[in-house]
This record gives structure tokens, sequence and C-alpha cells, in this order.
């Protein structure tokens, strides 16, 4: 990729974004513009990230890192430079294309009754639990013809993992949730693979704003168990989307002193570990 097509893209994500997109909070304003905050790429107990909006540039004083938002795409996601550059091209397009995916599926839903039956299986039946989630379903074959019709092209819905390279939908029969910058999609079929996510990182911990606030976080490890839980009046739940946590994710949890309390099929010993080891003075990780 040459310079131009570089600075081009720096200039269409500014770092500022990126930063806030994913849940960087200043804790502070400084002169001429210049932010300073807790650094999201260690745990910083103490606000040593300088953001320069006007120059779209960074430097943790704690760490001593720095760069752009191509740099910190590498050093927050740990992809290496060609990775980090094709995963900002996939984030600069790829809101408005999944904010329309997920409405269609949601659409779906309750024109299919083999999907209610399943969330009805799995315990999800209330519709406060299934607008709040934005719960949608992919019944296949449908969704490339919607998507062109609003104007996007074919290439787009391939290289955002929506299309197979033949050209069918990529999700079907499937339970569809939509997440920050993916899609988990279940399967309601016993002879396809149960979990499908869309190339790129499955993100952070699911619904965090809602709980980051909160001294007391319950963490679960699939989302059908956060909906279970957030069903039955657990507002203080969050869902990792697997057994092992990204490194996002446990900088979310260890932003500041909370008790951790680990709900996982398995591997909970080890992830309890990482948590203690982590967590800031006066938290607690109780499996």
């Amino acid at each position: 990729m040459s310079r131009q097509a570089l600075d081009e893209l720096k200039q269409q994500i500014r770092l500022l974004e990126y930063l806030q997109a994913h849940d960087w909070q200043p804790a502070r304003q400084l002169s001429r513009g210049r932010l300073m905050g807790l650094c999201p790429l260690h745990a910083d107990h103490k606000p040593s990230f300088l953001v320069d909006p006007s120059k779209s540039l960074f430097y943790c004083y704690g760490c001593g890192r720095g760069g752009d938002v191509i740099r910190f795409a590498e050093l927050y996601h740990e992809l290496k430079f060609p990775q980090a550059v094709a995963l900002l091209h996939q984030w600069r397009g790829l809101p408005p294309l999944l904010h329309e995916t997920a409405g269609f599926y949601q659409m779906q839903l309750h024109r299919h009754t083999e999907a209610v039956a399943y969330l009805y299986q799995r315990g999800v039946r209330s519709p406060e639990l299934i607008e709040h989630m934005r719960i949608g379903y992919a019944p296949g074959g449908c969704l490339r013809g919607w998507l062109t019709q609003l104007g996007y092209p074919l290439q787009a819905l391939r290289q955002a993992g929506l299309v197979t390279g033949a050209g069918y939908d990529a999700y079907t029969r499937r339970i569809v949730f939509p997440l920050e910058g993916n899609l988990y999609g279940r399967s309601l079929s016993v002879t396809a693979p149960p979990h499908r996510f869309l190339p790129g990182a499955k993100g952070g911990l699911y619904a965090w704003e809602q709980v980051r606030q909160s001294p007391e976080v319950i963490l679960v490890e699939g989302l059908f168990d956060y909906a279970v839980l957030w069903q039955a009046g657990f507002r203080n739940v969050t869902c990792s989307m697997g057994n092992h946590l990204n490194g996002r994710q446990y900088r979310q949890l260890c932003d500041r002193p909370r008790t951790v309390y680990l709900a996982f099929d398995a591997a909970q010993t080890a992830v309890a570990s990482r948590l203690r080891s982590r967590l800031p003075a006066g938290s607690e990780s109780k499996a």
C-alpha cells in the first residue's frame, strides 16, 4: 500500500474516534486540546496515556509506546502492520453494513417459528430481552439480495464475511446476536458448526458500557448464559463469548477495583488466576 493510501486511511479514521469506539475515555483535558487518560495497552491505574486529537497521535508515559491509529491497532489487537491496516479498512466500512444486516435479521426472527421455538427451548422468552439483545434470525438465501438492493456491492459483502466466495449467505439457520463490530450466529442445525463469527476480532465484553460502573460484575461464557441471567433480573452481567478472554476484555474487567464472579462451564481456574494477577488493589475474582 502506498504512503498516500495510508495517509488517506488515517485521515478517514481519526485516532480519537477509534479510541472512543473501543471504550477509551479521557480523564482530563490538557492545554492545546490534548487529552490524558488510562492507557488501554497495559494495566494502568494512573492516567498516563496522552492523546493529541489534532495530530491524531498518542503516547503512553507508562509503557513508553506511541504512534498513530495504525500503530495503536497493531498494539491493541496484537497484529502485524498489514493485518492492522486491513482491520482498519474493514472497521471503516463495517458499522453501516452491520447495522442494516442486524436489522434485517431482527425482522426475520418472528417470521420463522423454528427460530422462536429454539429461543424458547433455551429459556429466552422475554420480548424485552429479545429487544435488549437485538436478537435476530438468519434463514439463509435472502440477505445478499436485500443488501444489494440497498446498494451494497457484492465484493463488500464478501469482504465483511456476510457472503461466501461462491455468493451464498454465510449465516444460514442461525440465531444471530449483533456484537460490537461483529455478528455471532448460533446454528439450529446439528450438522453445521455451532458457532460462527465474522472475520476479525470478537471485540470486548458484551454490553460492557451497561455494567462498567458496577462494583460487582458477573462474567459468563456464552450469550445464552447472559440472556437467562439478564432475563432473571441480573443487570450486572457481561459475557466474554468463550472461555478464553482477549487482552481487551481483561483490561475492561481490570479498569477499576471490583468483584468479578465467574460463571464458566470450564477453564474457571485459569481465568480466575489471570484476573487476580491483573485486578487493581481492593478487587477479587470468585468462581
